[in-house]
């Protein structure tokens, strides 16, 4: 995101006198019997949106009448006087039209009214379209009608938020005044909406799962607890889908997939938000391996319908998500960009005296696969700049996936790393029930030890799993990082519209409420 910065439009003593100026203006409508706050403007479909109009009228050569009439609404940005002709910006959700308001066209008080009105107030206007001599599309204003008094200025449009993270407290002033942030949050929209048509044309059916659980499983991270008075039972937010997912599989379902929120009660960091957006998705009948096609297909998709192109620059580096894209096993990648050049999981010693070698202190609990993941993450990770697979997980480290016949202590597990970050997670699913109840008591092991992360047993769907579950193949996507890709920004804050901030002090705990 471009560094074009906001900053509080004044001092606080300045502000005061123009909240008192507003506020004193809003009494004055008030006591002339006016409705500052109207509950609706025109007729459902009558009002018109700036960027249609654009399109509509984009053959109006400068200075020419259209001879058609058009309503539009939205606030009001800008405002120039030149004698008995004003001029104003009005910004709506789809861009800005410029009002042209005539003393003789308007009458003495409507014309003089308008010029009462502040930046920031929302207006609605009717009158022909026009294009100026300067050739900017405008509205000849015949009426108006204020909609919704602002009492508090609009930060100064130069100068700006400067502080990124009151931009981020007060997103809905980053959104009127920083075209970047908008355009940031429709790429996302877009890009969801791109993501679930490429599995609704695959067959995938979208479901919902619960977000308070009685158990919070389905990934190695610590959740958020709470309690339900009813029931008298402690509850989990979700930290994934997972476990319920592959229950609709046990229940016949061979394609299903959910966008929804997880949370993890963990750091918040520039790639991290305790509330966050993951797609998984769970197809029947197939494995890891097809699933690489499956998720380089999707990726590329959504990432070309926000950039454009296959080729794009992040942070300073050229990505090409041309096909093929690299493959390699985790024990192969410390190898070629760490230097580790180890064998498996039974190479411990070794591997332990990389982890002291490189400062990763280990957990007891711990064991190689642990250490390999750990030395992994810390070396090989912040390399993989271009689109790779990085395949075959130890085991430890992937509770539910199934194992690799080829590689013992591994599983048939990969994640996709692009620009340094993992952007998606995917492993041939484990169906067989007695590995699965091994892998959790091991998970329930470390949790009784201590590690709050640790997955616990899960007897409800280990039940299920015993009915039968078919082969299947699971993916998971983060959508945050993945919108960070396709848009170019470094800080998880600026993809998510509420990001979560620690309190201000002598604040309000919500975002920018005083």
């Amino acid at each position: 995101m471009p560094d074009e910065e906001i900053e509080k439009s004044a001092s606080e003593p300045e502000e005061s006198e123009l909240l008192r100026v507003r506020r004193s203006k809003l009494a004055k409508l008030l006591d002339a019997g006016e409705k500052p706050y109207k509950p609706v403007f025109g007729k459902p479909g009558e009002v018109a949106h700036a960027a249609a109009l654009a399109e509509q009228f984009a053959d109006l050569e400068a200075g020419a009448s259209s001879g058609e009439t058009a309503m539009v609404a939205g606030r009001l940005l800008a405002r120039r006087e030149h004698g008995k002709a004003t001029f104003a910006d009005l910004k709506d959700s789809s861009g800005k039209i410029q009002l042209l308001l005539r003393h003789d066209a308007l009458g003495e008080k409507p014309f003089q009214d308008f010029s009462e009105l502040d930046v920031g107030d929302w207006v609605g206007a009717s009158g022909e379209v026009v294009r100026s001599r300067r050739g900017e599309l405008s509205l000849a204003v015949t009426a108006y009608e204020l909609l919704s008094k602002s009492l508090r200025p609009l930060p100064e449009k130069w100068h700006g938020l400067k502080d990124k993270e009151q931009r981020y407290r007060q997103r809905y002033l980053d959104l009127i005044m920083n075209d970047e942030a908008r355009w940031v949050l429709e790429s996302r929209a877009g890009m969801i909406k791109e993501i679930r048509a490429f599995l609704d044309e695959r067959g995938f059916i979208e479901v919902e799962t619960p977000m308070l659980q009685p158990m919070a499983g389905g990934a190695t991270a610590r959740p958020f607890t709470t309690y339900h008075n009813a029931l008298g039972i402690d509850l989990y937010m979700r930290v994934a889908p997972e476990l319920y997912l592959k229950r609709l599989l046990v229940g016949g379902y061979d394609k299903v997939y959910e966008l929804n929120r997880n949370f993890r009660n963990e750091g918040i960091s520039p790639r991290h938000n305790p509330e966050f957006t993951m797609l998984e998705a769970y197809q029947a009948f197939v494995d890891y391996r097809y699933l690489m096609d499956f998720l380089q297909e999707m990726i590329t998709r959504a990432i070309v319908s926000v950039r454009g192109s296959e080729q794009f620059e992040f942070a300073g580096h050229q990505i090409n998500l041309a096909a093929p894209w690299e493959k390699i096993t985790m024990v192969e990648g410390l190898a070629k960009y760490a230097g580790l050049q180890y064998s498996g999981i039974e190479d411990a010693d070794r591997w332990r005296a990389a982890a002291v070698e490189h400062e990763i202190e280990a957990p007891p609990a711990a064991g190689t696969g642990w250490i390999i993941n750990e030395l992994y993450e810390k070396l090989v990770e912040p390399q993989l700049l271009q689109p790779t697979f990085v395949t075959d997980y130890p085991e430890e480290v992937s509770p539910l996936a199934r194992k690799n016949p080829d590689m013992p202590g591994f599983t048939e597990r990969f994640e996709i790393l692009i620009a340094g970050q993992e952007i998606a997670n995917a492993f041939s699913e484990l169906i067989d029930p007695v590995d699965q109840r091994s892998r959790l008591e091991s998970q329930a092991a470390k949790r009784a030890a201590g590690d709050e992360e640790a997955q616990p047993l899960d007897e409800d769907f280990l039940t299920a799993l015993e009915y039968g579950m078919p082969p299947a193949g699971g993916i998971g996507v983060g959508i945050d990082r993945l919108t960070m890709l396709a848009t170019g920004c470094q800080n998880i804050k600026d993809v998510i519209i509420f990001p979560h901030l620690r309190p201000q002090q002598g604040r309000s705990t919500h975002p920018g409420v005083e």
